[in-house]
């Protein structure tokens, strides 16, 4: 596995390269061991070295002797492969990929790499002998780097999640290929990356290969280059062997603690055997690349007339210095610099992030829809595809001022982690729990919550859960709440949203001597750190007219069976009161595809499935029909909704386990309730308010 396990090829390569090989360590050792010169090593060759032996075990193909093209091709596989026993899952998982016109996608969420044709990728074109300067201000062309073997140009951006990512991945890609006598260039296509930033990120990963800032696009042009995670491997005459992704680990919308596949690696073992790399070309998921704006589209629209307000009114709120966001997006510089990731997630609809469908007959269902209207959405498009005229800077909106501090004002609560949660660099990671005192002497009333965690770049998303003095963490008034989850929520945190806050008259009970569990996802983004989340909390002067509660619809006996692509699950409800609904959160994991909410009238006959004679349907009150873990959305309702006693509320939840769902740990599993995100969770989150004890409405 090209991103961590290289302890094989490392181990290999400690026993074989003598101190004196300057050119060729592989060689100068393959030629020692074959002391006839047949260009082979025999069995009989092989006995003084043992420990060689046992390493090199199968890679002699045909039998006839180990040639030194089998030797490298060996070592490079051995690049790819896990620092652990294999499995029958491994072999699986290292089959090679059908077609991509024949695989139905899981959704326009989750990417993961695709096998392209290598005809219309371009491989097997010749790469202009170009000059470019590095970050060192040496002038290097193609030529010299690319050397007797080969060449590896990898692209990556330090603005790039996917890419900040790999930068682990390419530490140990950088030893790979040199060892093996190939050299490696690190090209960042990103115009406004920060030249401080790229001298950090190359000290923090150790990198000594030139490293080129590509601001002008003129490298990653000639090459085609399509994100900022693409890596190319050229031969001695600079033909592209292979494009596309380093493996599979990371794309968009999911990460994997281990690659599936290794293509860069698989691709360099078959060009060293002298063989043709198969597959020859993949998409490789990252920050897409504009490297071919279309000019002269007539446009009435300028920035600052027009598009710095539609930055500002649905992506300045993440997107800017101090922002949850990885770039700015509050210049024109920077929307330029990133005009080709704008412009897909924002014609695919995946920014801003929003997944609700439409309400029937355009009516406006949500206080917090984020979807963007379609006004401003064809005129960003079309900006983004003109000569992106700036304007006149008179016209330019007033910068918005953000607060360094509480957005909730100054709390009357502050609590934190006892101590940091430490966050490893690569792979995923398990949720993490961590229970802290509430510190509260009698019962208050919560009108406001935040949640900051000072590690936000790590952190995906926070759950809060209250437990009430006398219960257990994990303990629920209801025998099938497994995890204490399903008694609903207290506080929420996602990029973007980190504040609760309830109207007059509306809170949440925090009783006394109650303790906090966090259930912490964190996202390795390619740098250890460490978090210590902390939480604010405003109280009510006195007591709300109405408490504020949320419950779970959930279906903890999941049975999702191995290879199903839409599994559905439901759970149901019978209101047992008259209650007024403020919102709705879907949960699911990794294979999560779908979730929908349904409201059946009383007498229906909703938990039966039977409908009374006479009566209207159910009504689907909330459709997330491409639903996307890496975003866990509360959506709230513009209108809060009361229901009549005996109303049932129904929640299904569609599950992708099939291994077209690139996020899919395993699609051979089948898949039962549990809390971490291997496994899976069926829960509909309702908020709803009842009238408060000791309140006035």
């Amino acid at each position: 596995m090209i991103s961590r396990c290289f302890w094989a090829l490392g181990s290999i390569l400690a026993v074989l390269a003598p101190v004196n090989a300057q050119i060729d360590p592989v060689a100068a050792k393959f030629k020692e061991i074959d002391t006839n010169g047949d260009g082979k090593i025999s069995p009989e060759e092989f006995k003084k070295f043992p420990d060689l032996a046992a390493r090199f075990k199968g890679a002699d193909k045909d039998g006839d002797g180990l040639t030194l093209a089998e030797a490298r091709a060996h070592m490079a596989a051995e690049a790819g492969r896990p620092n652990r026993q294999p499995s029958k899952n491994d072999a699986r998982a290292r089959e090679k990929s059908a077609p991509i016109d024949n695989v139905a996608p899981i959704s326009n969420i989750k990417e993961g790499p695709k096998i392209l044709s290598p005809v219309q990728a371009g491989v097997g074109r010749m790469v202009p002998d170009l000059t470019c300067k590095t970050i060192l201000a040496e002038s290097l062309k193609l030529s010299e780097l690319t050397g007797k073997n080969a060449l590896v140009i990898a692209f990556t951006s330090t603005t790039c999640p996917i890419s900040k990512k790999y930068g682990p991945s390419l530490t140990q890609l950088e030893r790979v290929v040199q060892d093996l006598g190939l050299k490696i260039l690190f090209v960042n296509p990103t115009a406004t990356d920060d030249p401080e930033g790229i001298r950090a990120f190359v000290a923090r990963h150790k990198l000594k290969s030139p490293y080129v800032h590509d601001k002008a696009g003129e490298l990653a042009k000639s090459v085609q280059a399509t994100t900022t995670a693409e890596v190319f491997l050229l031969d001695a005459k600079r033909t592209v062997i292979y494009r596309g992704a380093l493996d599979d680990q990371y794309g968009l919308g999911y990460a994997l603690d281990q690659p599936k596949r290794v293509f860069l690696a698989d691709a360099i073992g078959e060009l060293l055997a002298g063989k043709q790399p198969d597959p020859a070309a993949t998409t490789a998921p990252g920050c897409a690349l504009d490297l071919a704006a279309v000019k002269g589209v007539g446009v009435t629209n300028d920035y600052f007339g027009r598009i710095a307000r539609i930055m500002m009114a649905n992506c300045v709120e993440c997107h800017r210095t101090g922002g949850v966001a990885p770039f700015r997006l509050d210049r024109p510089e920077d929307l330029i610099a990133h005009a080709g990731m704008i412009a897909k997630v924002v014609d695919k609809g995946t920014m801003p992030p929003w997944f609700a469908a439409p309400a029937p007959g355009g009516k406006k269902v949500w206080a917090n829809d984020r979807t963007l209207p379609a006004d401003d959405k064809a005129d960003l498009l079309a900006w983004l595809k003109s000569d992106r005229p700036k304007g006149d800077a008179a016209q330019a909106p007033l910068a918005r001022t953000y607060q360094d501090g509480w957005l909730i004002g100054k709390p009357d609560l502050e609590l934190q982690f006892d101590k940091p949660v430490a966050v490893k660099a690569t792979g995923t990671i398990p949720y993490v729990n961590v229970t802290i005192d509430a510190k509260v002497t009698e019962d208050k009333w919560v009108r406001s919550i935040e949640i900051r965690p000072t590690a936000r770049e790590v952190v995906h998303h926070v759950l809060v859960f209250v437990v009430p003095p006398g219960r257990k963490v994990g303990q629920s008034d209801d025998d099938d709440d497994v995890d204490g989850t399903m008694g609903g929520f207290f506080g929420l945190y996602v990029p973007g949203n980190s504040v609760i806050s309830y109207p007059q008259g509306y809170a949440k009970k925090l009783p006394k001597g109650s303790r906090l569990v966090f259930q912490m996802h964190y996202t390795p983004n390619g740098t250890e750190t460490t978090d210590q989340t902390r939480i604010g909390l405003a109280f009510a002067d006195k007591p709300p007219a109405f408490e504020v509660k949320t419950l779970g619809l959930v279906n903890t006996h999941l049975n999702i069976p191995p290879g199903a692509d839409n599994h559905p699950e439901t759970a149901t409800l019978r209101i047992p009161a008259t209650s007024t609904v403020l919102g709705f959160f879907p949960h699911m994991h990794l294979r999560g595809k779908a979730f929908r909410f349904e409201i059946s009238p009383p007498n229906q006959g909703g938990e039966s499935g039977g409908v009374a004679k006479n009566k209207p349907p159910s009504e689907i009150i909330l459709d997330v029909p491409v639903y996307d873990f890496n975003w866990q959305l509360f959506y709230r309702l513009a209108e809060p909704r009361a229901l009549s006693p005996g109303t049932v509320l129904k929640a299904t939840g569609w599950f992708d386990n099939s291994d077209k769902n690139p996020a899919n740990p395993d699609p051979t599993k089948r898949v039962r309730w549990g809390p971490q995100t291997t496994e899976e969770m069926m829960l509909g989150y309702v908020e709803y308010i009842v009238p408060a004890e000791g309140g006035k409405k």
